[in-house]
């Protein structure tokens, strides 16, 4: 599809704009320079972002006197996107504001594309991934893979938990503990837990999530603000309902935000999300994304295999022999199928 051409008046106002958003910056960036100039502003040191807020962001203070404090801060002109978890250099100003003067290197960084198909970064910093999925909305297994393939392509170690545990039934049990058979199967960590159930709910996911730094996923409605808040006991965060119509969940948690284990450990609540589009990714990298597959890749008889009805393919031999399920490979060839596709779901 080609670009639609701007007339002259829409290219004026997007000139005018972008003049506006200049100049704003600049004035910000002529006011931040004289604080610092006028002495305003303490030392430099380490923080943690906690929270964004379009252009201001809470920061935690890492070190010194004011450890543990929060402050709402400024970002310099000339620092790229920060987001949840970053770690950065920064320096208090008054009445508990301050100035981001540096990001430091990230570990990971979890990125999502938007409606346009542009990566949006979502959080850093981040070193396990829990997949929180439930009875209502139905789960399924390609959305869970479509997370578990993100989170291989990331590097950040996945768990994939079940929430809503009193909502098993005689009707959906073999279908639930199916699947969750076949994600352990795989080697995956599978959880299973009620965030209704406080005690059961700690117990289950304290042990995994201390001493890391965490970000639930999954779709809107599947509980992950509920479950935070039953670890956390924090009532601030607003728990949405199922919409009866569409029985998919309601978004709730409005900007990513990060909280303290009590075991230790970090936890980020990510705004909800349907389904993850994987479209940036190549069909390379989306093989390596089925981990059961990575031991026959490479190993088919023509360089350019698509893993279909060709002579000599190893997957499609490895699939024949038990080795990859059914299951997983439809997923894989449902996910192929759509990594052009130019929006969200």
């Amino acid at each position: 599809m080609s670009k639609r051409k701007l007339n002259r008046r829409q290219k004026w106002r997007i000139e005018k704009i972008q003049a506006e958003k200049t100049a704003r910056a600049e004035k910000k960036q002529r006011k931040l320079d004289e604080q610092v100039l006028g002495g305003e502003l303490g030392a430099e040191q380490r923080g943690l972002i906690i929270a964004h807020f379009g252009q201001t962001l809470d920061v935690e203070a890492l070190e010194g006197e004011t450890k543990g404090e929060i402050y709402r801060c400024y970002v310099r002109a000339n620092i790229d996107a920060l987001v949840t978890g970053d770690e950065v250099i920064w320096r208090p100003g008054a009445d508990n504001s301050g100035v981001i003067e540096a990001r430091l290197e990230r570990s990971t960084l979890l990125q999502r594309p938007d409606n346009y198909g542009q990566l949006k970064p979502v959080a850093s910093n981040i070193d396990r991934i829990l997949i929180v999925v439930a009875l209502e909305p139905t789960p399924f297994a390609n959305l869970i893979d479509r997370y578990l393939v993100a989170a291989e392509t990331t590097g950040i170690e996945p768990a994939i938990l079940f929430n809503k545990s009193d909502l098993i039934t005689d009707d959906n049990r073999d279908f639930i503990h199916g699947l969750m058979d076949t994600y352990k199967a795989l080697g995956y960590e599978v959880l299973l837990t009620s965030a209704n159930d406080q005690q059961d709910c700690s117990e289950t996911l304290l042990s995994w999530l201390s001493n890391h730094t965490s970000v639930f996923v999954g779709q809107s409605g599947v509980g992950k603000s509920s479950l935070i808040r039953t670890i956390l006991g924090d009532q601030s965060i607003r728990v949405g309902e199922l919409s009866e119509n569409t029985r998919k969940g309601t978004h709730t948690t409005t900007t990513a935000k990060l909280f303290h284990l009590p075991q230790g450990g970090r936890l980020v609540d990510s705004p909800g999300i349907r389904e993850f589009g994987l479209w940036h990714i190549t069909e390379a990298e989306l093989l390596e994304g089925f981990k059961e597959f990575r031991p026959f890749i490479g190993y088919c008889k023509f360089r350019d295999c698509k893993h279909e009805q060709e002579p000599g393919c190893a997957i499609q031999q490895a699939l024949e022999e038990g080795k990859i399920s059914e299951t997983r490979m439809q997923s894989y060839r449902h996910i192929l199928s759509t990594l052009d596709d130019i929006e969200t779901h």
